[in-house]
């Protein structure tokens, strides 16, 4: 069974840097896509980066190009997201998902086939 586990939050001062992982079970292969996303207190789900399945082409949101970095490490089936110089807007639940239909990196939601459950993470000022 397909499962996607996130974890690696936590608190950090602003301009820290935290690490999380999403750990991919129950898949053989690696052609689907992945994405983060971020979802603010009382606000919705938005895309924060994705791989692309197909290219292998990795995307990011305006507002984390250079302090966030998505890797994957297919031999852990595991996915990673760097976060670097944190601000207190990036606080909130992240989540990793993936595309099993398209393989496709996108930034909408509903495209997405399987959720992890989410990681917190708190960036204090």
């Amino acid at each position: 069974q397909l499962q996607l586990v996130e974890s690696g939050g936590g608190l950090v001062q602003a301009g820290g840097s935290l690490r999380l992982s999403c750990i991919i079970s129950g898949r053989t292969s690696d052609d689907y896509g992945i994405g983060w996303f971020h979802q603010a207190p009382g606000k919705e789900r938005e895309w924060v980066s994705c791989l692309s399945g197909k290219h292998g082409s990795i995307y990011y949101q305006d507002s984390v190009k250079g302090r966030f970095t998505f890797s994957r490490d297919n031999a852990k089936n595991t996915v990673y997201l760097q976060m670097n110089n944190l601000k207190p807007d990036d606080t909130g639940v992240y989540y990793c998902a993936i595309d099993l239909a398209e393989a496709a990196c996108t930034r909408y939601p509903k495209l997405y086939d399987q959720w992890g459950r989410g990681t917190q993470v708190t960036v204090s000022s």
